[in-house]
């Protein structure tokens, strides 16, 4: 064991002298820069554990958490974590620190080469803000070995989840039928490498003068003119394109390259989420943890111009000044930073301007990030959809209304909504809004870029059939993310339309968009350019992706559009074996076997899938239609029922339950817990209809009145 330990820490040090060696070439000349950097948090995003780096107390300190238990120690110069789960102790040895401020995580190398963090944290925070203490990653959940979210699961991999954002020039290399990581970085931390490109000998040899220096951003080019109280900007047309480094860390996104290249386009590297109901409220808010891009995208800043170091030292990365001064840059004092505008005791938290511009939500149980969308509270449309706002966030116990009714009084009626704002605000809630509407809205050029974009990939739960005459001016449309966004929902066009103009997507400059085209053109015999390479594009991309669960589903899904249906069963097959508790590989693979007619194997997947993740809605929903096709219709009505249980939401899941509940003779039961729930379907057509029929048939018009009055 002492072998492997002093084996182990040889490596770590020579990878530490490696990323000395790797920014050297930079500071020798760059002096100044470097200390500004060596402030901020990506100089510390990741280090070895030692004496200098670990923040956490390894004093023979105990940690619980539900069934865990956790001791950190100290054994001469290594870091030991004692953990005690299901009644099993083993000991783990800290690799690596993970970040440092508000919190510190710990790298745990399970297998050769492959780090796990562990489900514990140091909350780094200053004791009289609740810090200095171990805290579990999931506060409020006991997360047991069979869980996705398991401390030794694949979304807890340090490889594949978190390293390429934390290091210079990584790669993951993970070897898909090995089922190992070769993980590589030329730098330990975010250094110089990963916002500059390679440095050339040419570079070396010149000498650094100031204006080698200079910022990308130059402030004095923003001007507030005559009797404008906002600046805009008045040099030349600004080159913001380096913010494109800075997404390829701060978006949601999926990879399509090992690693990637500051030098390169973001969407060349990387696949961003669009503004889904899961990951932002309906006005654009951040819900989820979204890492800035799509929140910033949507805003009015955003669209001026504005970059990322016109507020943040491009070094450090702090904001220039935690004061209103920040705005100030290009907001009039005169107009903005007064009581009459944010009607709060001046010097107060109340009357800085992020306080209701940039509201904050908590992730990783201490971290506070601010929302990069600008907006202006509505407490209006809070009310109506249930968005957040920064009035109630701060007033505690006051109400929406009480904002609504104030914010009126202070600055007037709220603007009304345009038809496109009510549809977005209609859409992202899930709420059904007319095919005109939703095309009107997607076509609107007053709205931002990816608020359209977003708009097109919600065709996709509509279920609308397009075609080519509707998505023409989306595939030649000069804005990337909406050429992306109709190249992933190309599946909408029958594959005779998708042979018109979509086909070009294949071609697009722009990776993302010929990958997602090619996943939807995969299965079309047609000889179409760019089509084989893009598909190997694809192949690669899904490639990268196979450390987890959802790059074999993807795998999987080219190889049935090339009818290779040994590929498509052996990459789902893999995907059960490297990611077991990810539902929806059991789910396909058993559709599969459905299919070619193997009932028995299909069966036992699904019960495998049952058996490893029990509260799969997916998998419970599955398992329903096959009961009901093998003619064991009571046993399906309790599968439609688990399944609507653990996935509310889902209407096909009530529909499925109900019309199974018909089929074994209690309609009448059917049509009591109808009216019961459809409510919480906002009275989905499809229901409102099953209802209807139901009722016909019981002649009952009592209750077919019932739904027939709902809209």
């Amino acid at each position: 064991m002492t072998n492997i330990k002093n084996s182990l820490f040889i490596v770590l040090f020579l990878c530490s002298c490696f990323s000395a060696i790797a920014n050297e070439e930079c500071q020798s000349c760059h002096q100044q820069q470097t200390l500004d950097w060596k402030q901020s948090d990506h100089a510390n995003s990741m280090a070895l554990a030692n004496k200098d780096t670990v923040l956490g107390d390894f004093n023979n300190i105990t940690a619980t958490h539900f069934s865990q238990k956790a001791v950190f120690y100290k054994e001469k110069e290594a870091f030991l974590i004692d953990l005690t789960e299901q009644g099993t102790k083993k000991t783990y040895t800290v690799s690596y620190v993970f970040g440092f401020d508000p919190l510190q995580q710990y790298l745990i190398e399970v297998e050769k080469g492959k780090y796990q963090v562990f489900p514990f944290a140091w909350d780094s925070r200053a004791k009289s803000l609740g810090g200095q203490r171990w805290y579990a990653n999931y506060a409020n959940e006991d997360v047991k070995p069979n869980d996705r979210l398991h401390w030794l699961q694949p979304l807890q991999n340090w490889n594949g989840m978190c390293a390429d954002c934390h290091s210079d020039n990584l790669k993951r290399n993970f070897n898909s039928e090995k089922e190992s990581f070769d993980t590589h970085f030329s730098n330990i931390n975010v250094g110089c490498k990963s916002c500059h490109s390679e440095i050339t000998d040419e570079h070396k040899t010149k000498k650094v003068t100031k204006s080698a220096q200079t910022s990308p951003t130059n402030m004095s080019q923003w001007k507030i003119i005559g009797d404008d109280t906002i600046a805009t900007w008045q040099g030349e047309p600004r080159d913001n394109s380096f913010m494109q480094g800075c997404y390829a860390c701060h978006s949601l996104r999926s990879p399509l390259t090992d690693g990637f290249d500051n030098s390169q386009a973001f969407l060349d590297q990387f696949s961003p989420s669009f503004l889904e109901p899961n990951l932002y409220h309906a006005d654009g808010q951040i819900k989820e943890e979204v890492y800035v891009f799509g929140s910033f995208a949507q805003s009015k800043m955003y669209k001026a111009g504005v970059n990322c170091i016109d507020c943040h030292d491009k070094h450090t990365m702090k904001v220039k000044t935690k004061t209103n001064g920040l705005c100030l840059q290009c907001h009039s004092a005169s107009e903005y930073n007064k009581p009459e505008h944010h009607r709060h005791k001046e010097q107060s938290t109340g009357a800085q301007c992020v306080s209701c511009h940039m509201p904050t939500n908590r992730y990783m149980g201490v971290d506070d990030r601010r929302d990069h969308s600008f907006k202006i509270p509505r407490p209006d449309i809070s009310i109506k959809y249930d968005t957040p706002n920064a009035c109630v966030q701060c007033h505690d116990g006051q109400t929406n209304e009480w904002a609504a009714s104030t914010l009126e009084k202070w600055h007037g009626k709220a603007p009304a909504l345009s038809a496109s704002e009510h549809s977005m605000l209609e859409l992202r809630s899930l709420k059904a809004i007319s095919q005109n509407a939703h095309m009107s809205l997607i076509n609107d050029f007053s709205l931002n870029e990816i608020d359209r974009a977003s708009a097109i990939a919600y065709l996709g739960n509509s279920g609308a059939e397009l075609n080519d005459a509707t998505v023409k001016s989306w595939v030649n449309s000069p804005l990337p993310l909406i050429r992306l966004a109709i190249a992933k929902v190309g599946y909408l066009l029958p594959e005779a339309e998708r042979l018109k103009s979509y086909k070009q997507l294949l071609t697009d400059k722009l990776k993302s968009v010929r990958v997602a085209a090619a996943q939807n053109l995969s299965q079309t015999t047609a000889q179409l350019s760019g089509l084989n390479q893009s598909i190997i594009e694809l192949a690669h991309a899904n490639t990268v992706n196979t450390w987890r669960g959802e790059g074999n589903i993807n795998q999987s899904l080219l190889a049935l559009n090339k009818q290779d249906i040994n590929g498509a069963i052996k990459s789902l097959q893999k995907g059960i074996s490297v990611d077991p508790y990810f539902d929806a590989s059991y789910v396909n693979l058993a559709d599969i076997y459905y299919r070619l007619g193997q009932t028995a194997k299909m069966q036992s997947t699904l019960n495998s899938g049952l058996k490893a993740v029990p509260t799969s809605a997916s998998l419970q929903y599955a398992n329903g239609m096959a009961l009901i096709r093998s003619g064991n219709k009571p046993a399906a009505v309790d599968s439609f029922k688990r399944a609507m249980t653990l996935e509310s939401s889902n209407v096909q899941y009530a529909y499925l339950y109900f019309l199974a509940l018909d089929s074994i003779g209690s309609t009448a039961q059917a049509v009591s817990e109808l009216k019961l729930k459809i409510g919480a379907y906002n009275n989905a057509p499809q229901l409102k209809n099953l209802g209807m029929s139901f009722a016909q048939k019981l002649k009952n018009p009592e209750d077919y009145h019932f739904f027939a009055r709902l809209k």
